[in-house]
C-alpha cells in the first residue's frame, strides 16, 4: 500500500512539473497544477527517507520519480557554479517596487530604493510599478545615478495606477508599447543604444492573480488547517477558480511579448519584469520556448522574488536571446523596500559576425 501510494505521488508530481506545457486558455484550471509541484517535491522526498529507515530496496521509487522530473527541478531549482562575470558585460536589474511603498518599512521608500540602486551602479535599471505619490520624485531623482530616464503609464483611472519604467546609461532611441487587452498591466520594449549596437528591453507587467486580501487570509487559514474541510474546499476552488482565470488572461499577454522579441530577433533582446507566474507556468516556459531564462540557467537556488509570506515564489525573471550571453542571476533578498525582491543579471552582448 505504501508504495502503491508513492507510486501515485510520483505521477502527480510528473503531471504537475510538466503542466507548464498546457496552454492556459485550453486548460485554466490543470494549468494552475505547476503550483503544487514544491509539495509533492517534499512528500516525495519523504517517501524516499522512510525508504531508507524501514526498506531500503524500495528506495527505487523515489529516486526514479526525482529522475524523471528532472527538467522541472533544474527550472524550480536551478544549480551552476560561480561564473565569473566577463568584461564590459552589462548590468541589468529587474524590480517591482511597488509604487515606493511595497513593505512601508521606511518613511521614505523612494529614497531607499533611489539609495540602493545608486549603491548598486547597474547599467539598465527595468522598474515595475514605478510610480510615486503625484510622479514628482522619478524623473527628477534618477536623474542624479542614470543618464536617461523614462517611464509609461499603462493604467491610470480611479482603481488601477501602474507604470513601467527605465533608468539607463545608454541613450535612449524610443520607444513602443507592446498591445494587448489589459486594464492594469502592459509591456513597453525600450531601443537603446548600446555602443554601436540597438538594443531592446522589453519590460513587463503581467496579469497578476487579483487575490484580495480576504483570499490571502483564507489561503494562509487552509495552510494552517484553521479551516473546516468543507470551508477548505470551498474556498480552495474559488482559489483555484481566480488563478485559473489569471493564467488564461496572462497566457494571451506572454504570447504577444513572445511575438515581438521572435519579430526582432536581429537584435540582442532582453525580456524582463513582474510575470505574476511561479517558474512551473505556462508563462516561463512560453517565453523560454524563444529565449534564454537567465536565472534557470545561471541561478543557483529556488530564488524567492515574491517575499511575502505563504506566497513566496520566483515570479520575476529575465530572459534573453541567442545574441546576448547570462551570467550569474541573482535575486537579492536582503533589499526589502517592497514586496518584490530585486532581479540582477550580468549580460554580455555578443558580437557581430
Amino acid at each position: 500500500m505504501i508504495a502503491g501510494a508513492n507510486v501515485a505521488s510520483v505521477i502527480i508530481m510528473l503531471l504537475a512539473g510538466y503542466s507548464d506545457r498546457l496552454n492556459p486558455t485550453e486548460h485554466p484550471l490543470l494549468s494552475t497544477a505547476g503550483m503544487a509541484f514544491p509539495l509533492l517535491l517534499l512528500i516525495n522526498l519523504a517517501f524516499l527517507l522512510f525508504w531508507l529507515i524501514f526498506k531500503w530496496r524500495m528506495m527505487w521509487i523515489p529516486v526514479a520519480g526525482f529522475l524523471l522530473a528532472y527538467v522541472p527541478i533544474s527550472i524550480y531549482l536551478p544549480l551552476h557554479p560561480f561564473q565569473k562575470v566577463p568584461d564590459k558585460a552589462l548590468k541589468l536589474i529587474s524590480y517591482n517596487v511597488c509604487a515606493y511603498g511595497g513593505n512601508y518599512k521606511y518613511d521614505n521608500g523612494f529614497k531607499k530604493v533611489l539609495d540602493y540602486l545608486s549603491q548598486e551602479k547597474p547599467d539598465i535599471v527595468c522598474l515595475q510599478e514605478d510610480v510615486d505619490t503625484w510622479r514628482k520624485f522619478v524623473f527628477r531623482d534618477y536623474d542624479r545615478i542614470l543618464s536617461y530616464n523614462d517611464t509609461m503609464l499603462i493604467a491610470n483611472s480611479s482603481t488601477s495606477y501602474n507604470a513601467l519604467g527605465i533608468h539607463t546609461r545608454f541613450p535612449i532611441l524610443k520607444r513602443e508599447r507592446i498591445e494587448y487587452k489589459s486594464t492594469s498591466n502592459g509591456s513597453v520594449a525600450w531601443w537603446l543604444k548600446v555602443d554601436n549596437d540597438t538594443v531592446i528591453v522589453i519590460n513587463n507587467h503581467f496579469e497578476s492573480c487579483h487575490l484580495d486580501s480576504t483570499d490571502r487570509k483564507q489561503y494562509r487559514q487552509i495552510l494552517r488547517g484553521e479551516m473546516s474541510s468543507d470551508s477548505a474546499r470551498s474556498e480552495s476552488k474559488l482559489l483555484l477558480v481566480k488563478l485559473a482565470e489569471a493564467n488564461a488572461k496572462r497566457a494571451v499577454q506572454i504570447r504577444a511579448v513572445r511575438a515581438y522579441a521572435k519579430e526582432y530577433d536581429r537584435y540582442p533582446v532582453i525580456v524582463c519584469g513582474d510575470f505574476n507566474d511561479n517558474p512551473i507556468s505556462y508563462s516561463r516556459h512560453a517565453m523560454a520556448e524563444v529565449l534564454t531564462d537567465c536565472y534557470v540557467t545561471t541561478g543557483n537556488g529556488i530564488g524567492l522574488s515574491y517575499n511575502q509570506k505563504a506566497f513566496a515564489l520566483r515570479i520575476d525573471h529575465i530572459f534573453c536571446n541567442e545574441k546576448v550571453t547570462p551570467y550569474q542571476c541573482i535575486i537579492d533578498d536582503e533589499m526589502d523596500a517592497s514586496d518584490h525582491n530585486p532581479v540582477l543579471c550580468w549580460l554580455k552582448i555578443r558580437p557581430k559576425p
